[in-house]
């Protein structure tokens, strides 16, 4: 199963995430729900980072990303972090039994270096 945790501020806003895990929907290589989790996910990395030029830490590996953010989210990080939730939490609606989204407030995510 792949799990999703969403850390988000007092104020609501998402300031990082975690997604670890293989849906086993299919074949290594193979697996549209990991394909399209992982797209989602390392797309909005790259949005925040490249396109909008936010510091991030961040780790990249096989079966896990986490991303957090260095500063306060802000309305152009929401958006790109909003719409990589609508498009994971779509998956999940499809394939329950393979994608499990969670958020939690506070805190943040801790990205090994």
């Amino acid at each position: 199963m792949i799990r999703v945790t969403v850390t988000r501020e007092a104020d609501g806003k998402v300031s990082g995430y975690q997604v670890e895990g293989h849906s086993g929907t299919a074949a290594h290589g193979e697996d549209i729900v990991c394909a399209g989790v992982s797209a989602l996910a390392q797309t909005a990395l790259l949005g925040i980072g490249e396109y909008l030029h936010r510091e991030v830490s961040y780790k990249v590996a096989s079966g896990k990303l986490m991303m957090c953010l260095r500063d306060a989210p802000d309305t152009e990080t929401e958006a790109v972090l909003q719409t990589m939730l609508l498009g994971i939490r779509a998956i999940e609606r499809t394939h329950p039994e393979a994608v499990c989204v969670k958020e939690k407030s506070g805190g943040e995510i801790h990205v090994p270096v």
